[in-house]
């Protein structure tokens, strides 16, 4: 029998793939947003007992980053007090819970791929607040997958993708940050490669428990902010002029970039410091899980072909 799979957090970008993904796996169950209050840990509680899932998926966040910096309290609550609710229950359920998580657990002074037990030092709150629920999971002792990603993007909601595409369409130049370097990786591999994770543990005799613990999930190869934004407009001029979603991205103008210039961090202030190296080694996820996720340039061109 396939076990019961609570998803929360739909309707984020890597969420919204999971919806879609997911089924293969188990009978999903998706609560209603307006049920509950994920600022509450009261209601994330009786959600998690009302389901009596076997597992449970975390995709919901704080991910506002900068914004994080001015409402410390409500990212604590959703991305640290509310995983620690979800652990707390999983753990009186004897679930296997799966939380994403994220790169900026680190401080970025690293210049060779993070492993999974380098020593962690967020620069913002957002950082902080997601490390605090990283640490409310493995306190609990509940069974996990906590998934660290990075430079997230999705054909949907808010991400640097959509943005880029929006200003090629207004402006001439864009300048974009050149000293900060990752791994840009599309929802739709990680809710792939989650769903792969959650097949083997629902398949799973007993004695016979995959591998638990954290893991990063993020796309092959490194580039930056610029490199990235160069590769987008790039690749997006490539697709039919017809296309509906390109039309909807541009706002129904057309691409009027025609320089990209590189800038540096100090010449882009935001009100949370960002890591300069965000790259995340996903050796361990290979030997464990046999999985590996595509090249980043290799992702983008899939993303924007499946529009």
């Amino acid at each position: 029998m396939k076990p019961r799979i609570l998803l929360i957090g739909s309707s984020g970008q890597v969420g919204h793939e999971l919806a879609g993904i997911l089924p293969r796996a188990g009978e999903v169950v998706v609560p209603d947003r307006a049920a509950f209050d994920l600022t509450r840990s009261s209601d994330v509680a009786r959600i998690i007992h009302d389901t009596h899932p076997q597992i449970i998926v975390n995709a919901a966040a704080y991910t506002a980053v900068d914004l994080a910096e001015k409402e410390p309290e409500k990212a604590r609550a959703i991305n640290a007090e509310a995983p620690a609710a979800m652990a707390a229950a999983a753990t009186e359920l004897n679930a296997l819970l799966v939380h994403y998580s994220t790169d900026y657990v680190f401080d970025g002074s690293k210049d060779s791929p993070y492993a999974e037990d380098d020593p962690t030092n967020p620069l913002n709150v957002y950082g902080q607040t997601k490390l605090d629920g990283e640490n409310a999971i493995r306190d609990s002792g509940c069974r996990h997958l906590i998934l660290r990603t990075a430079w997230v993007y999705a054909t949907r909601g808010k991400n640097f993708l959509l943005t880029i595409l929006r200003l090629a369409s207004q402006r001439e130049e864009l300048r974009i940050v050149s000293d900060q370097i990752g791994a840009p990786t599309w929802a739709h591999e990680i809710a792939r490669a989650t769903s792969s994770m959650v097949e083997r543990h629902a398949a799973a005799a007993a004695g016979d428990t995959p591998p638990t613990g954290t893991f990063h999930v993020t796309a092959g190869g490194t580039t930056n902010w610029h490199a990235f934004a160069s590769a987008i407009v790039q690749e997006a001029a490539k697709l039919p002029g017809a296309n509906p979603w390109l039309n909807a991205a541009l706002g129904g103008r057309t691409i009027v970039t025609k320089r990209i210039t590189p800038i540096s961090t100090a010449d882009y202030p935001t009100p949370a410091h960002r890591p300069a190296y965000s790259v995340l080694s996903n050796e361990r996820l290979t030997q464990s899980y046999h999985l590996q996720l595509p090249e980043w340039r290799d992702q983008l061109k899939a993303a924007l072909a499946s529009v």
